[in-house]
């Protein structure tokens, strides 16, 4: 026998410097050798918590959505019961000092059930893809379709009362429009343009002529619309490429 000792005490020796030498080196252990799985897995689980953040934003806006169609048919109950007084003491009236308030009230009041019929499932498809593809700034936008539209209804309108929630509708339309060209969105563009075709009146509901309905208020929700997606700093959540007017 050498001096070296027996081949498996070599053989230990041998592995001790080794391990020696890759700590003076700054080597790690085998363990550390899965650290690229632990990030593929801690970027899973990031990308599943924002999905799961999205979902709950989208549900948030969704149930806002529908509250606030609620609140429209029982605004509609109460309009009914007292006659449709609210219409006249809250509609929008042009260049009226006293219609003022019918800015921000036009959208909440209708002439009939039929009117209302007429506007909810507009309001729930454009509502829903603006609550699906807009993921911030909703209360801005909104405030710009119904302040500067019903404004604008109030300066250039005809002499009537104006009420009714399509003017909202056009509003989003033309936001969901102009946006989809702003930021390339094919997806958020071909959804505004679907909804469109579906709701015709959404296409030629801006044209002057048509017995007791609002154009007025369609046209001006419309620019309101278009102007919010240029002034409103808003992210689409969608993939880029490179005697009473009803309305």
């Amino acid at each position: 026998m050498d001096r070296a000792g027996p081949w498996h005490l070599q053989k230990h020796r041998h592995r001790h410097r080794q391990a020696a030498q890759g700590e003076r080196l700054g080597c790690h252990p085998a363990p550390y050798r899965n650290r690229p799985l632990e990030g593929i897995a801690e970027s899973s689980t990031v990308v599943a918590m924002t999905n799961r953040d999205h979902m709950r934003a989208f549900l948030r806006r969704a149930a806002t959505l529908v509250a606030f169609i609620a609140l429209l048919w029982a605004v509609q109950v109460v309009n009914w019961i007292t006659g449709y007084g609210l219409n006249p003491t809250f509609g929008l009236i042009p260049r009226y000092l006293g219609g003022l308030d019918g800015i921000i009230a036009m959208p909440f009041l209708h002439g009939s059930f039929a009117h209302l019929m007429a506007n909810t499932p507009p309001l729930l498809v454009m509502g829903g893809l603006l609550v699906a593809t807009t993921t911030r700034a909703l209360l801005p936008v909104n405030a710009m379709v119904i302040g500067l539209g019903g404004g604008l209804v109030w300066l250039f309108g005809s002499s009537a009362i104006h009420i009714g929630a399509s003017g909202l509708v056009f509003g989003w339309f033309g936001f969901l429009v102009a946006r989809g060209f702003l930021d390339r969105s094919l997806i958020t563009l071909g959804a505004a343009m679907v909804g469109g075709v579906l709701y015709g009146s959404i296409l030629w509901g801006v044209l002057p002529g048509q017995p007791g309905v609002s154009w007025e208020a369609h046209l001006f929700g419309a620019f309101a619309g278009a102007a919010a997606a240029f002034l409103v700093r808003t992210h689409i959540h969608a993939p880029r490429l490179g005697g009473v007017d009803l309305d």
